[in-house]
């Protein structure tokens, strides 16, 4: 019998939809076939995670390599061309200089849906340059900059876990996306709110991002920290002789020291909740010389993004009023902000439970030695590395305020996580040499590939479990979303302040690249520095000929 469709006389309406039904039942039956078992998913992370842990030399690698370039906000242009090398020699197709930012980038690989993005900041922290493995302040280099909040670490998590995700998503076949990017100048929290802006998150289904901490923990709903805005107000005068003829001049530095007074006496009647601080980035050329321009950089942070909003008008009436004093011109520039964050529960929950599979490093006896002696050092308790893992993290219903990241912004964008990893040791005050001194120790490197087992796992649950996307949307849209609205605190034609930290940089590079990791001639950046780990004080006599240089 011919059963061709053409013996039978088919309308041209009636063909069209058998060849569309055929079509769809094929379509649902290839579904089925990629449709795995939990047993399945299961045996699929164990492999991830195995491939994280024979990878792991490259997440060393990664840490101390970045550890050495000590790049500030804005100014990573060896820290991004190093990891988007990697990327790019790994099949994934590189997008520079997103949102008019030289040093930010996408890296994509795959196609379809689900689209995940996983991200990491990049810079690290002016005049803390420390010597690895090194139990008390001993700097690279006197006063450059270091990484003193362990930024070098995230990066090297987020390859290593996506290189295994990668792999099994070729051998499987399974559809979906990975995007890589960084978080540049993260200090300032300068620029993911103008990712937002630029819609680089438009057709994201979930974020990952990663952290580096003392424990392997994430978190979901509000978080303890604050947000904020960045704002820097300048005043113009007029020049004249300080000694000659005073009067003729116009001091912006005195309205800038009024502003300050202004803002101190009103810090009493504003919420428990709010931070503020400032510094003078321009109080003149020299003493007798009346300064013509002046500037001072505010941070202006609190729980709320109306509270973080009715700060910053205070702020204005009160640099408008320093001006009228004075006799100046004053204005004001946008440089960075970050919204409250809120993270979401069903992408933690998930994380969470790969968390307890993976569990934390095993410590060895000379990595707890240079924990303790490094908290003794800054007046802590000597209490070590983390040993049991933290609960998961639930929603703050009150603080009294704290740090900012703009990772904020992107949570209210698409459903987020922060995965936060044990590569960092407790009791340290932050943003301080003494945070640099595991950066680039074997406690950065186990914990950072803890974080990429834990990370690739979570991946391929988001990936394999469709269910989960629609639940964190549903979580994101009826929980998260349901009485806020996001606003951003940027404007639409405000720009990245591209230019900060570029004359710091000019100055230290030079000496920095002396000390650049050479994976090529040393296993690892100690190795390279001729550091004994550890070092402590009572071995201070003989550090300066053990550690003296490359």
């Amino acid at each position: 019998m011919n059963l061709s469709l053409r013996s039978y006389p088919l309308s041209k309406s009636y063909f069209n939809l058998l060849v569309l039904t055929i079509c769809f039942l094929f379509y649902v039956e290839a579904v089925a076939q990629k449709k795995m078992s939990g047993k399945q998913i299961e045996k699929l992370k164990e492999e991830a995670a195995l491939a994280v842990e024979k990878n792991s030399k490259l997440t060393q690698v990664m840490v101390d390599k970045i550890f050495s370039f000590s790049e500030l906000g804005f100014q990573e242009v060896e820290t991004s061309k190093y990891i988007t090398g990697i990327l790019e020699e790994n099949g994934f197709t590189i997008e520079r200089g997103i949102s008019g930012v030289p040093t930010a980038w996408t890296a994509t690989w795959g196609s379809g849906k689900p689209v995940i993005a996983i991200g990491s900041d990049l810079d690290c922290i002016p005049k803390a340059s420390q010597k690895p493995g090194v139990a008390y302040h001993d700097p690279i280099i006197e006063g450059a900059p270091g990484h003193g909040e362990g930024h070098n670490s995230g990066q090297a998590v987020n390859v290593t876990a996506v290189l295994a995700v990668k792999e099994i998503m070729e051998r499987e076949g399974f559809s979906g996306t990975l995007m890589l990017w960084p978080g540049v100048a993260e200090e300032q929290v300068a620029t993911k709110a103008f990712f937002v802006r630029d819609g680089y998150f438009d057709d994201v289904d979930a974020c990952i991002f990663t952290h580096v901490g003392n424990n392997l923990e994430t978190s979901y709903g509000s978080p303890r920290g604050n947000g904020m805005i960045s704002v820097e107000f300048t005043f113009d005068g007029e020049a004249a002789h300080g000694a000659g003829s005073p009067w003729r001049g116009r001091s912006s530095l005195d309205a800038v020291e009024l502003m300050n007074v202004g803002w101190n006496f009103r810090r009493e009647h504003l919420q428990p909740t709010q931070r503020s601080h400032y510094v003078i980035t321009d109080g003149g050329d020299q003493p007798n010389v009346v300064p013509a321009k002046a500037s001072v950089w505010y941070y202006l942070r609190d729980r709320t993004y109306a509270d973080i909003k009715k700060m910053y008008d205070i702020a204005i009436n009160i640099a408008k009023g320093a001006a009228l004093m004075t006799d100046t011109e004053m204005s004001y520039r946008y440089l960075g902000s970050a919204w409250p964050g809120h993270f979401n529960k069903v992408i933690a929950e998930t994380a969470h439970r790969n968390i307890e599979k993976v569990g934390l490093p095993e410590w060895s006896e000379k990595d707890q030695t240079l924990a303790k002696a490094v908290q003794e050092e800054v007046g802590s308790d000597p209490e070590g590395l983390a040993t049991e893992l933290e609960e998961l993290g639930l929603p703050v219903k009150f603080s009294l305020g704290g740090g900012s990241d703009d990772i904020a912004d992107i949570s209210w964008a698409v459903p987020t996580i922060v995965l936060r990893f044990p590569s960092n040791m407790p009791g340290l005050q932050g943003h301080h040499w003494s945070n640099a001194i595991t950066m680039a120790t074997p406690i950065a490197h186990k914990g950072a590939t803890a974080g990429a087992k834990a990370e690739a796992m979570t991946l391929l649950d988001l990936f394999l479990n469709p269910e989960l996307i629609e639940q964190a949307w549903d979580y994101y849209k009826n929980e998260q979303t349901k009485n806020v609205a996001y606003e951003p605190l940027l404007n639409p034609d405000d720009k990245p302040a591209i230019e900060l930290n570029t004359e710091i940089m000019s100055t230290f590079r030079p000496e920095l690249e002396k000390y650049y990791f050479d994976e090529t001639k040393y296993d690892n950046y100690l190795e390279q520095l001729g550091i004994t780990y550890p070092t402590l004080r009572s071995d201070a006599a003989s550090v300066g000929s053990e550690s003296g240089g490359k």
